[in-house]
């Protein structure tokens, strides 16, 4: 199996997937490619060839066949190797872990626009700005955090659904958003944001991440290119 990601620092779609794959021992093979956006550009040419929508994460099994955008990647590795428990064995709470990843799929769009990944950056004094002048930002955190909370309640934790799984892998991205623009959530939330950088995935993805150095401007609204 292949698995073409971008940038580790930036690209939170990739990450769910690489860590989902990861911490269930899945065998992949990984494929970077650096983010680019223009329509001839090497990542959207190498992406042409295995995916018709243009953007990572792509899975690609073993037979060729090619499996794009995330959500569809998780149900199928989770059909693929049924051993690997990536959804919890409960009916019910499967299908709460999975309305919880749909929502993260389709929503949180302020917080995804205002507030992107950027593993390596410390920016709490735009997070700052952010929770005061963009009210849609601190209500799809609170969103979040309620989601959380209640998923913990009910699992008695220490992740989502109790083991780590696709749900924590769906999250982990807005954790590392919630640490570099220092964002405001209770302390039981930050622990469990710990508990999910904790796990050997996580850091993992997070040690590559900072040691890309690879500014790309497009993805870095806060910060001007570092001078040579």
């Amino acid at each position: 199996m292949q698995l073409y990601i971008g940038n580790k620092n930036y690209s939170s779609w990739s990450m769910r997937a690489w860590v989902a794959m990861t911490q269930a021992g899945i065998a992949f093979e990984e494929i970077p490619l650096r983010l680019a956006f223009e329509a001839d550009s090497p990542f959207k040419v190498a992406l042409a060839r295995v995916a018709p929508n243009g953007r990572v994460p792509v899975l690609v099994d073993d037979d060729g066949f090619a499996v794009w955008d995330t959500l569809a990647i998780a149900e199928y590795l989770a059909e693929r190797f049924p051993d690997r428990a990536l959804w919890p064995a409960d009916p019910k709470a499967r299908a709460r872990a999975r309305s919880v990843c749909a929502e993260m799929h389709a929503g949180f769009a302020a917080l995804r626009e205002h507030c992107t990944m950027n593993i390596e950056a410390e920016l709490p004094q735009v997070g700052q700005r952010l929770m005061a002048t963009q009210p849609a930002v601190a209500s799809d955190l609170a969103r979040i955090t309620g989601l959380w909370q209640e998923a913990l309640d009910a699992s008695g934790g220490p992740f989502l659904f109790g083991a780590f799984g696709i749900a924590d892998a769906y999250f982990a991205p807005v954790g590392s958003r919630i640490t570099t623009y220092g964002l405001p959530v209770p302390t039981p939330l930050l622990r469990y944001i710990d508990r999910v950088f904790a796990v050997p995935a996580v850091q993992a993805w997070c040690a590559a991440a900072r040691e890309e150095h690879d500014f790309i401007a497009d993805d870095e609204p806060y910060r001007r290119a570092p001078a040579r």
